[in-house]
Formats: structure tokens, C-alpha cells, sequence
């Protein structure tokens, strides 16, 4: 099938909801999600979304705490645009039907604090943040006449030049953006979606790690898209481990066991219940989150543990079943009291600093082709995320993206010279087994090599082995009908060579990338 609309968006967060709210009173717009649409990660962020909404705070303050984290190499630019618009964004959200938790008199929002920030400037629901946000923008766009949510849509491939039959490099001048090719997942057929301007909002690539707190979906769909269509990426080697996930192997992903729980007092413990982060950083559990990661790692491997704890004990009973209710429950459910027992955790894959690289507009290096929330490069972390960060960026890189799109679309048309996808000669492939041990072989690979600490041999070792996965991978994608499992494999495997290659040549230690054969930049 063939469709045409004035706005497509892929993704159905935080960023691609928030753009097409904007963009949908002035035309058409299609959501495409790859599973259900309230399925991604912002559903899964628990603390909230940074902003500066009193007077006992200020921009400077916001804007500093995010350079500290950002190891000095944010666009102080773009920082201070998103810092300053954040207030504006918030008003939004509440506007769209989000409800964020109030003081108890109720005229103040109740805002917490976490690490690396000098203020309580957290704005939340509960602790599950994400959650609520996800609802209340989900509800607007389904009630909206001018947009449609398709569930079940797998963007396989941007459309460009390339599919018109000529020749498409990374030095080919204006390439433009058509559209994408998408997977019906329920009929297994490939689509052909039309449009005057396409936002990609996919999510991150935790998947390529053994251990992640994201969705099973983020899996760098459009990080790898782009990639394809020869568009400029950059900052991959950022990949932020969160240092608290709930441990439990069992559970994939991972439970998240969010920073407002150290922001409310609790402390990181070894193996034996000692506290130890006082050896790494003066600001001990509240350290920005690349530190502490490092230092779980660290205390992990010299005790040969798999876990080491949190502990919330001394903390209010009420506060801690009202303040962290999901949290509460889920540990419940394992058999742990937060109340009476200190939680078992490790760091896991959470979020990609780096991706699709934009301007101040979401625009990338693709015509007509944008970009917002966490596979996007803005510039705004720099080379570690300041804890939630991640929600603001993305709610004002949609908002400014939906307005340069509204320029964009007066003057386009839709090109309908583009072919539909051919799958002739194609047969599927009935072996699972080989999509299922390769993306075992390639998440091991990288958590094992490419993780948070890193060394020239491992970089190494891990590019060898996943040039012959890669090889592997693309013979089987040359003669098999698509599925969504293959082209998931195909897309954490050019992922993974991105990281590893800009891991490389990043030549000095600063923020998330860690090499013992590196020192830290000057």
C-alpha cells in the first residue's frame, strides 16, 4: 500500500507525540509505532523532567549543573536555549492534560532532586513520570481529528535519492528525504509512506547491550536508518549506564530504580553493607551518573560480585511507599521490603547521549528529514546526560522542530516517482536460531568490550568479531524475505559498529567514554 500525508512521524514518545500536537492543526499527520503506541521509553523514565520553575532556582544554575555533567563539551548554546525554554514546555504538557505532583497546599509543584543538580528543580509524577507524560499526550493525539496512530509499523528504510536509482553518498550534496518504507508487522508486508516532512522520534539502541532499562523495541531504528542514508551522525561512543537497575536476571529490560531515591537519601553500599562511593567522588551516592556507574563496576569486579546495594532503610516508611509507590511494589513482588531490606542492583544500558546529529530546529543533515528526543545528537549532554534531562530535551527539540517543519511543508510536494519496496526472489528464512544466537553473540560482545570500561584491545577485539557477524548478518538479509526481527538484528549491529568506531577514535577520557588506556581530558 501507498500512503501520503503532510507529516510523518516515527515514534510515538515524548518527542513524536509533543510534534505532532504542534504540527497536526496545519495538516495531515501519521504516527507510525513499532509496537503498541503507549510502548517505548518514556513510558519507562521514573524521575521526571528537569526545569527551573521558582525563584530559589535559576538558568545559570540549570545551565551549569548540565555543562559540570557534560564533561565540558555541550553546546553551551544549546544549552542555555533548552534551559530557558523549559518553563514554556512545561506549561504545555500541563496544558495537553499531564498532571504533575503539587505541594500539599497545591499551589507549587513538588519537585525533587537528583544527582548532579545543585537545586530541587524535578518535576514528577510519583515515580512514574514517564508514564503519566506518555498518557496524557497519547489522549490529546487520539482525539485528534487530523491525526492517525497506526500500531505495528516498523520504519524499515528512509527513503531518498538512493531509491530513485541514483547513486547516494555521504558526500553527496542535498539529500532529501522522501519518506520510509515501513513493515506491516501483522501481515509481514512492506509499505510505502509518503511525506512533505518526516520526523524521526525511534528512541535509543539499549538493546545492544546484554543489560538495559529500556524497551525491548529500542533497538537504534533510526540511528541506523540514518546511517544507511549516508546522514551525518555523532557521539555515539556516549553511551550513559544508569547505576541503579534493580537486579534481577530474569527480567529483561531491567527494572529501573530511579535517582530520586538517592536524591531522597539513599546511599550506595558494597557486598557487605559498607558504603563506598566517599572513595571516588566528594559527592558520594549523588555524583553525576557516569562516576557512580564506574564505581559500582569498579567495587563489582574487585569483589567478583554480580550486584552490589541500595540502601533506603533509614528513610521515612510513608515516604518511601508514597513517594516511590512503583517501586515499592515491584520489589515486593521479589520478595525485597525497601522499608526493611536493602535493594540489590547494577548498572545497566540506558541512555544514548549521542545519534542522529540536528541543529537548533531538529533539522538533520537530511532535507526535509528531522529529529528529536534520545536518537538525536543536539548538543545539549555533551558527554554525559544530566539526570532528567532527557524528557526536557525532547519536549523542546519537538517543539522547535514542529515549528521550522511548518515553513518546511508550505513549499514541498510529495515525490511519487518513489518505486514501492521490491522483495521478488526473496524466501523466508524459517532458522530463528541464527537471528536469535547472533543478537546473543552481539549484545555479550559489547557489553563485554564496549561497555563502561573500555580498553584499545577490547575496542579491537569487538570490531574484528562484529565485522564477521556483520558479514554473516547482511548474506542472510540478501536472500531472506524481511522480518522485524532480522532488520532489528541488521540495525543493532550497524548500532554497535558506530559505537565502537567513534569510540576509537575519541582519543581521551571525558564523560561516558572510559578507557584504561586513556587519560582524562584537560
Amino acid at each position: 500500500m501507498r500512503y501520503e500525508v503532510d507529516f510523518l512521524v516515527i515514534g510515538s514518545g515524548i518527542a513524536g507525540l509533543s510534534y505532532a500536537l504542534k504540527v497536526a492543526p496545519y495538516g495531515k499527520v501519521c504516527i507510525l509505532c513499532k509496537g503498541d503506541a503507549a510502548e517505548g521509553s518514556t513510558r519507562y523514565a521514573q524521575g521526571g523532567i528537569a526545569a527551573v520553575m521558582y525563584d530559589s532556582d535559576s538558568f545559570d544554575k540549570h545551565i551549569e549543573d548540565t555543562l559540570v555533567a557534560g564533561d565540558g563539551i555541550c553546546d553551551r548554546e544549546v544549552v542555555e536555549m533548552t534551559i530557558r525554554e523549559a518553563p514554556d514546555r512545561i506549561r504545555e504538557l500541563v496544558q495537553y492534560g499531564v498532571n504533575f505532583d503539587k505541594s500539599r497546599a497545591g499551589d507549587r509543584f513538588d519537585l525533587h532532586r537528583e544527582g548532579g543538580h545543585s537545586e530541587f528543580r524535578i518535576l514528577h509524577h510519583k515515580d512514574n513520570t514517564g508514564e503519566e507524560i506518555e498518557r496524557g499526550l497519547l489522549e490529546a493525539a487520539r482525539n485528534h481529528p487530523n491525526i492517525e496512530i497506526k500500531d505495528h509499523q516498523f520504519a524499515i528504510d528512509i527513503i531518498t535519492q538512493h531509491h530513485l536509482g541514483q547513486r547516494v553518498t555521504k558526500h553527496t550534496p542535498d539529500i532529501e528525504c522522501y519518506g520510509v518504507y515501513a513493515l506491516d508487522c501483522r501481515t509481514n508486508v512492506i509499505d510505502t509512506y509518503l511525506a512533505k516532512v518526516t520526523l524521526l522520534a525511534t528512541g535509543g539502541m539499549g538493546n545492544v547491550y546484554t543489560t538495559t532499562t529500556t524497551p525491548i523495541i529500542s533497538t537504534g531504528d533510526g540511528v541506523a536508518m540514518v546511517h544507511r542514508a549516508r546522514g551525518v551522525l555523532s557521539d555515539l561512543e556516549f553511551m550513559q549506564f544508569h547505576p541503579t537497575s534493580l537486579y534481577n536476571p530474569a527480567e529483561k529490560p531491567a527494572f529501573l530504580i530511579t535517582e530520586a531515591m538517592r536524591g531522597a537519601g539513599a546511599v550506595l553500599k558494597d557486598f557487605k553493607g559498607n558504603e563506598f562511593m566517599q572513595k571516588y567522588d566528594s559527592r558520594l551516592s549523588l555524583a553525576p551518573r557516569d562516576i557512580v556507574a564506574r564505581a559500582i563496576d569498579n567495587e563489582m569486579k574487585i569483589a567478583g560480585v554480580d550486584h552490589l546495594y541500595l540502601d533506603a532503610r533509614h528513610i521515612g516508611k510513608q515516604e518511601l511507599i508514597n513517594g516511590f509507590p512503583t517501586i515499592y511494589a515491584k520489589c515486593l513482588e521479589l520478595g525485597i521490603n525497601i522499608t526493611k531490606d536493602m535493594i540489590p542492583i547494577r548498572p545497566a544500558a540506558h541512555y544514548q547521549c549521542g545519534g542522529i546529529k540536528v541543529n537548533r530546529s531538529g533539522e538533520t543533515s537530511i532535507h526535509h528529514l528531522y529529529a528529536a528526543g534520545e536518537c538525536s545528537c543536539t548538543g545539549l549532554h555533551g558527554g554525559n546526560r544530566l539526570a532528567s534531562n532527557s524528557l526536557l530535551e525532547a519536549v523542546v527539540y519537538a517543539h522547535n522542530a514542529a515549528q521550522s517543519s511548518l515553513e518546511r511543508v508550505k513549499s514541498r510536494e510529495i515525490c511519487h516517482a518513489v518505486p514501492d519496496w521490491n522483495a521478488e526472489g526473496m524466501v523466508l528464512n524459517e532458522e530463528m536460531v541464527l537471528i536469535t544466537q547472533t543478537k546473543r553473540e552481539l549484545q555479550e560482545l559489547m557489553w563485554n568490550y564496549v561497555g563502561i570500561v573500555r580498553s584499545d584491545l577490547r575496542l579491537q577485539r569487538a570490531f574484528d568479531r562484529l565485522n564477521l557477524i556483520f558479514r554473516e548478518t547482511e548474506d542472510l538479509y540478501n536472500r531472506s524475505v524481511l522480518t522485524e526481527e532480522l532488520s532489528e538484528l541488521r540495525n543493532l549491529i550497524a548500532c554497535a559498529y558506530l559505537i565502537i568506531k567513534m569510540a576509537r577514535a575519541r582519543r581521551e577520557n571525558v564523560g561516558l567514554h572510559y578507557s584504561i588506556d586513556l587519560v582524562h581530558k584537560k
